[in-house]
Parts: C-alpha cells; structure tokens; sequence
C-alpha cells in the first residue's frame, strides 16, 4: 500500500502531519527563524546602547546652541533670553571681524596642512623601509603629538619671540634683520602653522605607515619586474594604495584647522591672545566665538559663530563629495 509521501510525489494529494508529532514542523521552522532573527539583530542590540547615548550628547548641544544663537543671550543670565530670530546671523554676516576670522582659519589651514601632511607621507615612506631604529624612529614622531597644546604653544614662542628668539638669531648670523612674527600678519600665521606642523605631522605619518604596511608585497614586485623605480612605485603603486587614509587624514586636518585655539591663543601672550593680535592678524573662528562668548558676555553671537563653523565643516564635506563623483565619472 502507498504511504501518503509517494502519493503525494506521485501527484496525489499533500502528505498529512504524523499523528504523533502533531505537525512538528511549524514548530521547528518557527524555532530556526527565531534564533536566526536572534544571531542577525544580536550585534544591533548590542550597540544601540552606544548610538543612544552618542545621539543624545551629540545633537543636544547642536539643538540647543541653534536655539541659543536665534535669542539675545549673555554669560550671566543664560536664563534670561530675548528672542531675535537671525538678527544674529545678519549681524555676523555683515561683521568684518568674521570674515577676517574666517579668511586667518582658511589661510593658517592650509599653510599647516598641506606641508604637515606631504612631510608625514615622506616620513612614512621611508619608515616603510627596513632601517636600523625604526622603532625608535616611530616613538619619537609621536612625541610632539603626546606634548601638551600649552607646552608646545610656550616653547614656540620663546622660539619666536621678537628680540631674543632662537629664530630671530639665526636670521640675524647670515644678515637678515629681525621678524616680529607676533606684529605681522603672515610673520604670526607662519609660526602659529609651525606649531600644528610639528605637534601633527608624526600622527598622521604613522597613519600613513599602517596603511603602507597593509599594501601586498607582490604589487612592488610587479612593478619592480616592470622597471619601475623607487620613485615610479611610491607615485603608482603605495600612494594608490593609501588613498582612504589620504582622505581621512585631510578630513581630519580640516576638522582642526576649523577648531584652530589653543595655538593661537597661547601664542599671542596675554589679551592680544583672544582677539589673535593688536589688529586680529591671526584670530581664528575658535577665537572670536571664545571672545563672543567669554570677553564680550553675547552668548547669543558665540552660538551663531559656532554653527557658522559647524556650516563650514558641511560645506567641505559637501565639496569633497561633489569632487569625488565628478572624478569617479570621468575616470
């Protein structure tokens, strides 16, 4: 006699459930859906936690500073507000010390960043090769980056100092006259630069030897098998090979070019710190939102002035997303 599986392979109809298991089937898938729908959402459960938390610390202070910049607010009664709407913002626009502000951050961030950053891919390149004292070599470009902002800050300017720095001495022994590198306005963005070059070009050269390091070896010996020189590979093949870690150590540079303070601040010795010179040769965005804020007691315009950063940030990463559609498509 026919069982109801052949029948039903045969074209008959469906097997029935076993009286015994009842339908055990359902069962059995519902139970292997349930510890799949279980391994699958175990990492997001895991880190909801995290993103809860970076959310709340992370769009409060954006929302809140918004709300602060549309209302007329001083430091001693933050309580007390008086609603402008963007009167602020009109009144920013229409401010010559921010757009000083702004052109000193453009400025001051590109004359740090584009020799910090070529110096770090050099340094990195040739820590890439077996040398005696690698190790030693890598410890120490990361000194500068553990030194504090005021340390560095301190001993630059004693560096730089008009009558009796080391700088002006060596200028003066092969018969240059003196730079007073805190009175002018490219003297003192030149040694504010100086500063961020040292404290981060080690950083971001050891950022560039972990991504050279994780480049396959067969790749130089292909090119070495080719012809191609030292140099022909560094340009084809290693500098190819590094361009996320490019990308993001730029990203980042930007981030602190934005941000620029403690530099600045500390270098102008004194009052002139704050407002970045007697004439505000060197006052950054950073600046003039403490000076806003901490010196003039508006609140309301320090908020403005940080959104306005905030904004510039978005720009530039808009910027970088437009460039990098447009060359993918041509390429």
């Amino acid at each position: 006699m026919a069982t109801s599986t052949t029948k039903a392979l045969a074209g008959g109809e469906p097997p029935r459930p076993s009286p015994r298991t009842g339908g055990g089937d359902a069962p059995r898938r519902l139970g292997a859906l349930l510890h799949r729908l279980d391994i699958k959402g175990a990492p997001y459960a895991f880190v909801a936690p995290f993103f809860i938390v970076f959310a709340a610390f992370s769009f409060y202070p954006l929302i809140y500073t918004s709300w602060i910049s549309l209302h007329d607010v001083e430091l001693a009664t933050l309580d007390v507000m008086e609603w402008v709407a963007f009167d602020n913002y009109v009144d920013l626009w229409g401010d010559s010390r921010f757009w000083n502000a702004l052109q000193n951050t453009i400025t001051i961030g590109v004359i740090s960043t584009v020799p910090q950053l070529m110096m770090a891919l050099g340094m990195a390149h040739l820590l890439n090769y077996r040398m005696r004292a690698s190790l030693f070599f890598r410890v120490a470009s990361l000194v500068p980056y553990a030194t504090s902002v005021a340390a560095a800050a301190l001993v630059f300017t004693m560096i730089f100092e008009r009558d009796f720095g080391m700088i002006n001495w060596a200028l003066g022994s092969v018969g240059i006259d003196p730079v007073d590198w805190e009175a002018d306005k490219w003297p003192s963005q030149i040694a504010i630069s100086t500063i961020v070059i040292w404290r981060w070009t080690g950083y971001n050269a050891l950022l560039y030897l972990a991504a050279m390091q994780a480049i396959p070896a067969d790749r130089y010996e292909a090119a070495s098998l080719d012809g191609a020189s030292r140099w022909q590979q560094f340009i084809h093949v290693t500098v190819p090979g590094i361009r996320s870690t490019i990308v993001f150590t730029i990203v980042l540079s930007t981030i602190g070019a934005t941000q620029l303070f403690g530099e600045p601040l500390i270098f102008g010795q004194g009052p002139n710190g704050v407002t970045g010179g007697a004439d505000n040769q060197y006052q950054t965005l950073g600046l003039l939102l403490y000076e806003e804020g901490w010196k003039n007691y508006q609140m309301g315009r320090s908020a403005t002035v940080a959104w306005a950063m905030f904004m510039l940030l978005v720009l530039v990463f808009l910027v970088q997303r437009v460039v990098k559609r447009l060359r993918s498509r041509t390429s």
